[in-house]
């Protein structure tokens, strides 16, 4: 019997969550996937559970391979995505950033975060809010917070601050502070 040569083993993508929250243009997220899939991530969605209302799970678990997570796993229970190198918050609103600032852990999505630092995983926010929230005093003292736990905040300008016009979503932009993948 001829022994068959050893193939190589293709090296192993990084892996990127995607956490979702709750806003109208959640249901875009699958331009960030792609353009992350594109620069050869795997990608894992973690929904708030008002953030999975605002989105198509089903073409989302179809795009990534994974189960979109957003509860707690029980004791016992495999877990559905592999760790995390690398972790791009978008959209990300209001009540989510001041809560992850807070350290408030009331969430799966918000306690993947709050661990996030712990572990050292590079983490991107892509805040997403209209003027008014982005007016309340929480809210800069939350991302300046953030920002001294080494989270990189992108440059989104809220809603309603200089015109009627709604003004573009720039997904690729947490690929672009996170850059470049690990591994690559």
């Amino acid at each position: 019997m001829t022994e068959q040569p050893e193939q190589p083993v293709p090296p192993k993508k990084p892996f990127l969550y995607v956490v979702v929250c709750a806003s109208q243009i959640a249901g875009e997220v699958g331009k960030l996937i792609t353009a992350a899939q594109e620069q050869r991530w795997e990608v894992g969605v973690v929904a708030t559970p008002q953030g999975l209302r605002f989105i198509d799970d089903k073409a989302v678990e179809v795009q990534t391979g994974y189960p979109i997570r957003s509860a707690w796993r029980l004791p016992g229970e495999p877990r559905p995505l592999p760790p995390a190198d690398a972790i791009a918050v978008a959209p990300a609103t209001f009540n989510t950033i001041n809560k992850w600032a807070a350290g408030v852990s009331d969430t799966l999505a918000l306690g993947i975060l709050c661990e996030a630092y712990g572990s050292g995983i590079p983490t991107a926010a892509l805040p997403y809010l209209n003027a008014a929230q982005a007016a309340h005093p929480a809210y800069p003292r939350s991302l300046e917070r953030l920002r001294e736990m080494g989270v990189l905040i992108g440059s989104h300008r809220p809603r309603g601050t200089e015109s009627d016009d709604e003004p573009d979503f720039h997904w690729e932009e947490a690929l672009e502070l996170l850059a470049p993948a690990p591994g690559t």
